[in-house]
């Protein structure tokens, strides 16, 4: 019989389950970027400035929702209707629409000073996570290569050296080589994400953390901050 979830405080949800060890257990945190750390969806925000939100955006949320289970196959979907936008929007999505949600910061600088290794792993785009990544002080990344050519999204993503697009299988195999790479065990891991996508690697760490997610995912997730900012972690590590 699945656990009932224990409400904690407003807004913050511990399932039932083991005592949640203290933050010293912990050597590394997974973050998924857009409407994790990010209050966009990158690839909405591009649209909707080339005059394609809307139907790009509702492939976004039945991929989050997870009714369209292939991740890959909606990425391509829709980058198909992005071909010919020019790069610049990008500069503008950055400038204009990426803001950080409440607490990404705060809770970065504590994981950090406390000894842990951070991790960005997104389906979302290098151009918005190398930013994402110096402002939070990520060690590690992985994310989509747009191609561009003659100034202009071609619709694809390009081949980088683990593959071509970061679904969630990827997002697992990431955190768990992040851990290897730093000599930890996943139980010694915490995942925070918001989609179905984010679910494999939530699965795979110790910790998994729902902010602001979609019902399955906060349905599955040991911990669900529904109202408040990604700090609200700290309130249950000590």
């Amino acid at each position: 019989m699945p656990s009932m979830p224990a409400p904690t405080s407003p807004g913050l949800v511990l399932r039932d389950g083991p005592a949640l060890p203290p933050l010293s257990h912990f050597r590394l945190a997974a973050f998924d970027m857009d409407s994790t750390l990010i209050g966009i969806e990158c690839i909405d925000e591009i649209a909707a400035l080339a005059g394609r939100g809307a139907e790009v955006a509702a492939i976004t949320e039945a991929a989050m929702r997870g009714e369209i289970t292939d991740f890959k196959d909606s990425l391509r979907r829709r980058l198909a209707l992005l071909a010919g936008v020019p790069a610049t929007v990008l500069d503008r999505v950055l400038a204009e629409r990426l803001t950080f949600n409440p607490g990404a910061r705060e809770l970065c600088t504590a994981l950090k000073a406390a000894g842990l290794k951070l991790v960005l792993v997104s389906g979302g785009f290098t151009f918005f996570t190398r930013y994402v990544a110096a402002e939070l002080g990520m060690d590690f990344v992985r994310s989509n290569e747009l191609e561009i050519a003659h100034g202009a999204l071609t619709g694809r993503v390009a081949v980088q050296d683990w593959g071509d697009i970061c679904d969630g299988e990827q997002k697992r195999l990431m955190l768990l080589e992040s851990c290897e790479r730093i000599g930890c065990r996943p139980d010694q891991a915490i995942a925070v994400g918001d989609g179905a996508n984010d679910l494999p690697m939530m699965g795979a760490a110790g910790l998994s953390v729902a902010y602001h997610a979609k019902p399955r995912v906060r349905e599955q997730a040991r911990v669900a901050i529904n109202e408040g900012g990604l700090d609200r972690l700290l309130e249950l590590l000590r």
